[in-house]
């Protein structure tokens, strides 16, 4: 599992996340909505070992991550397949080649890549698309093939940056299936920041905010519809969610 204790980030003098204190178990996902700027993907970043806190602490499967050295940071992150909000595939790569950036450190042979590869692309629908190039995909490929990519070395847990920011609703619907059907095929865990608080309701096991700097409540969407707390349900009406 995941527990972050009393987590603390600042820039300058934004201090944006302001004790932060999450648990994440194992085979769930857990979506953390927020506004704009709330630190959304700055927690997300912590969570991988992407950045380090001022204050607090975070455990990965026990081990408590945020003062390791370089050196062994690198065997928590390998737990961790990252989609990023905008996919972040390399334009000079081809889709196999972009798949495979992940593998390079495993001293894998190229048949061995080449088999995860094709597999990976057939998990998220892609199959026999290893050629083509980012400029030949829609919007919805690319995010495809990041979650390929994210899952090639078989990581423990997946971490998703708005994975249906700028696409259509029946898009991003494919894409919230993809994640289910992942999670429960791959029984890998799932932590997901959105905007898209329809997605959120509908592939979440339990879903928390972020407000100024703190989870202010976290549970099943079923909870968190039905909550009390001012903020929360106002955030919601705006999302088109009561």
């Amino acid at each position: 599992m995941i527990k972050v204790c009393n987590l603390h980030k600042r820039f300058g003098n934004n201090h944006v996340l302001r004790g932060v204190n999450l648990e994440i178990n194992d085979g769930e996902i857990v979506t953390i909505i927020g506004s704009s700027g709330c630190g959304k993907t700055v927690l997300l970043k912590h969570i991988a070992g992407l950045m380090k806190p001022d204050e607090g602490e975070i455990y990965v499967d026990g081990v408590e991550i945020t003062k390791l050295p370089e050196k062994q940071i690198w065997n928590i992150q390998r737990l961790f397949g990252y989609v990023f909000q905008g996919s972040a595939l390399f334009d000079s790569l081809t889709v196999g080649e972009n798949v495979a950036f992940g593998l390079r450190n495993l001293k894998l042979s190229k048949d061995e890549v080449a088999r995860r590869v094709k597999e990976c692309l057939s998990w998220v629908g892609l199959e026999g698309k290893e050629s083509l190039y980012p400029a030949e995909l829609s919007g919805g490929m690319k995010k495809r093939v990041s979650l390929a990519r994210a899952i090639a070395y078989g990581p423990k847990y997946v971490l998703y940056d708005e994975p249906t920011v700028g696409l259509d609703p029946i898009i991003a619907d494919s894409i919230n299936e993809l994640i289910i059907h992942l999670q429960k095929t791959l029984d890998v865990t799932s932590i997901v920041v959105t905007h898209d608080l329809r997605s959120a309701c509908r592939i979440s096991n339990r879903v928390g905010m972020l407000h100024n700097g703190k989870i202010i409540e976290i549970g099943t969407p079923e909870e968190i519809r039905n909550s009390s707390n001012d903020v929360v349900r106002k955030f919601l009406s705006y999302g088109g969610i009561e």
